[in-house]
This record gives structure tokens, C-alpha cells and sequence, in this order.
């Protein structure tokens, strides 16, 4: 009976009503296309520190981050990487050291990074992402891969002769001919400016390295917390320094943490409008209506189902407003998962060091729609309590009398 009443009541206003509904169909289904670009975006973030970058954890020899150094490596750095293969710990050795490239008459300072072709693609995904030529090849020693900006510096080109000096480990100059393989889209401030990609036999030959290395990167398996993980990797290797991308990159991570506060912000923000709205709305059906409530508790219907049937209004509005704004939300997100956004002349700019992508994608996730949906059913609640509390405390002498 009470819900019958209830359905019948807000169609009495359809006008009233379809502006409610409207409303809070409206903020939902902004909210759920919001979160999905948001969750997209730290999901991007995310990916490009982990992927292409850092990888979750790095180990380096015990004060290589405060003063690096190409003497300083992590000499077991071949067992660690099988103990850690072995506990289904994807993990890949890298070498790290600086040079002076040149090409025709430019020159520049260069990041140098000798890489495990096969082992390094199980850590990362940045082969991926060479927009020009081709990724490092085996049958190629002499092949190199340089970041955009590097590339733009020296003007090379895919093909181009590269001259590349630096000290090797004995002391001596070292010094060879390259020849540019590849050049990368944008990966992050770093490996853009300075960034020269070279197998890890070109390496350890260029300096006369023959053993050890500067960085294990490891990633950690699915479901598995980033502390666990590291813990587990410092057992593997106490004598060395054991890092979670987190330390690496504190600043940056603490803006993603504080990214993911501000989805909960504007949720607020804007379900405080629709709750001003719905109360607006709930106390103008209150008054209009007090003379007909006053007849219900005359007869005998108490405070409370007065009060059930203010509420049981509410909830089938939100029902409604749920319904469909999911349901007209469902076409934007397929959109915006396998479209995105062109941001245009953002693209290849940095946030914290780290490349912002060309493409922005949405992302759906259960999150993506429980959050607004529980977001909304908070705020109506809180707003119809004090329609709901003044209709059930109505005098039926009083509001007899209500003109």
C-alpha cells in the first residue's frame, strides 16, 4: 500500500518530479564519466612509472642513489635475477652510465642504459613505444635507440652515425661508432632529453664491464602488495638497496594519493547541489501536500508511515535517477575506453617528469560506478530527512487549517 501511494504521489508533479530525477541523473552520469577519465588517468601515470620507467622495485648497490657511480654494482646482480625469476618475481638487470653523443655537429650529455633484450621485456614495456625505426636487436650491437628530445638536440635520424665518448672502467677513454636505431615517443623528462638505449653486450664492451650491474628492476605479481614484495626482495638481497618506486618518486606518488581524494572532493561538491535541489524539491511537496497529510493522521495513519512514505518517494526517484543515468552513461564510457580524448598540445608535456600521453583514455571499473551511485544514495538520504521528520511531526488540527 505505502508504495502504491508512493508512486502515485510523485507523479502527481511530473514537472517537479522529472526536474528531480533529472537532476540527479544528470550528476551521476557526469560522475561516472569523471571518475572513469580520472581512473584512466592515474591509470596511465601509473603504467608509465611502472611500465616504462622504475618497474615497482629497483635494488642498486648500497649508496649508488645518493652518489651513482659506474663502479659501484651490484656484483651478484645474474643470481639475483634467477632467485627472483624462480618466485615468479619478473626481475631484469640494467646497466647504468653517462657519455657525450654526438651527431654531424651536435653534441649533448647522455644517460647511457644497456639493457637485456629478453629479460628486460618482461619488466617493461618500453620497446613499445619507439615512434621511429626499430627496438634494440641482437644482431645489431652497434644499433642504439634515442629519446625524442635527444634526437631533436643532435637532429638525428633514424640511420644517422652517432659518436659516443665516455670513461671506461680501467680509466681509459672510451669511445665507438654507433649508428641510431630508434627514437622513443615521450616516456618522461629524463629519458626524453638524455635518454640512449644499447644492449647490454654494446655496454659492458664500450666501458670494458665485464661483470655485475647498477639496477635490478623488479615488478611484483598480481594481487600482491608493493611492502610485501619489497620485503621479499630485501631477504634476496640484504647487502643492497632495496626501493619501491613510492621512495623513488615520493613527490609523485603523494599526487596520485591526493588525486584520488579529490574524485571524493568534487563528488561532494556536486551532490551538494543536488541535495539542495532534492531538499528544495521534497519541502515543496511537503507543503503543498500538508493538508492531505493532516487528513492521514486524522484517520489514523501514524508519524511513522507518514514519515515511510516521504522516504519510500524519495528512494523510488533515486531508483529512477539511477537507472538511468547508468544507462545513459553507458555509451559515453565505451567511448571514452576505446576512443579517449586528444588533449592536443598536451601530449609529450610532463607532470613530475613523467609524459603525459597524446591519447586520454577512460577506464571502467566497478569503482567507476560504485562510487557515484553510493555517492548519490548518502546525499539524497541526508536530504530528505528533514522533509520526512516535518511532515510526520504535521498536526492534523493544524494542518487542517493550512490554507
Amino acid at each position: 500500500m505505502v508504495l502504491k501511494m508512493a508512486w502515485r504521489n510523485i507523479w502527481r508533479s511530473r514537472r517537479r518530479t522529472l526536474v528531480t530525477v533529472g537532476a540527479m541523473t544528470l550528476a551521476l552520469w557526469m560522475l561516472i564519466l569523471y571518475t572513469s577519465l580520472v581512473e584512466g588517468y592515474l591509470r596511465d601515470i601509473e603504467r608509465n612509472i611502472l611500465e616504462l620507467e622504475l618497474g615497482d622495485i629497483q635494488v642498486h648497490a648500497q649508496g649508488y642513489l645518493n652518489k651513482p657511480s659506474i663502479y659501484d654494482t651490484i656484483e651478484n646482480s645474474d643470481s639475483l635475477v634467477a632467485q627472483l625469476t624462480e618466485l615468479d618475481y619478473p626481475a631484469s638487470a640494467r646497466l647504468l652510465g653517462g657519455g657525450l653523443v654526438a651527431s654531424g655537429d651536435s653534441s649533448a650529455g647522455a644517460s647511457l642504459r644497456g639493457i637485456d633484450i629478453e629479460q628486460d621485456a618482461r619488466v617493461s614495456k618500453i620497446g613499445e613505444h619507439v615512434v621511429e625505426g626499430r627496438w634494440l636487436d641482437l644482431s645489431d650491437p652497434s644499433g642504439v635507440v634515442l629519446g625524442r628530445r635527444l634526437a631533436h638536440t643532435l637532429n638525428a635520424k633514424i640511420g644517422d652515425e652517432l659518436v659516443m665518448l665516455s670513461q671506461a672502467m680501467d680509466g681509459s677513454m672510451a669511445n665507438d661508432l654507433y649508428h641510431v636505431q630508434g627514437i622513443l615517443a615521450s616516456i618522461s623528462d629524463g629519458t626524453d632529453r638524455a635518454g640512449v638505449f644499447m644492449t647490454a653486450e654494446a655496454f659492458r664492451a664500450f666501458f670494458g664491464l665485464d661483470i655485475g650491474a647498477h639496477q635490478v628492476v623488479v615488478r611484483r605479481p598480481a594481487n600482491q602488495e608493493l611492502d610485501v614484495t619489497a620485503a621479499t626482495v630485501a631477504k634476496l638481497a640484504p647487502s643492497n638497496d632495496v626501493k619501491t618506486w613510492r621512495d623513488l618518486m615520493p613527490t609523485l606518488a603523494s599526487m596520485l594519493d591526493s588525486t584520488r581524494g579529490m574524485i571524493q572532493i568534487v563528488f561532494f561538491v556536486i551532490y551538494i547541489v543536488v541535495a539542495i535541489l532534492i531538499l528544495n524539491a521534497m519541502l515543496m511537496a511537503v507543503f503543498e501536500r500538508i493538508r492531505e497529510f493532516g487528513v492521514l493522521k486524522a484517520i489514523g495513519v501514524s508519524p511513522r508511515n507518514v514519515m515511510t512514505i516521504i522516504l519510500t518517494e524519495s528512494s523510488i526517484q533515486t531508483l529512477l535517477a539511477i537507472l538511468t543515468g547508468v544507462a545513459l552513461s553507458l555509451p559515453g564510457l565505451w567511448y571514452l575506453v576505446n576512443f579517449g580524448i586528444d588533449t592536443g598540445a598536451l601530449g609529450g608535456t610532463s607532470m613530475m617528469g613523467i609524459a603525459w600521453n597524446r591519447m586520454w583514455y577512460g577506464v571502467v571499473t566497478p569503482w567507476s560506478f560504485i562510487a557515484p551511485v553510493v555517492t548519490l544514495v548518502i546525499m539524497v538520504s541526508l536530504a530528505v530527512i528533514y522533509p520526512a521528520l516535518k511532515a510526520a511531526r504535521i498536526s492534523p488540527v493544524e494542518a487542517m487549517r493550512h490554507q
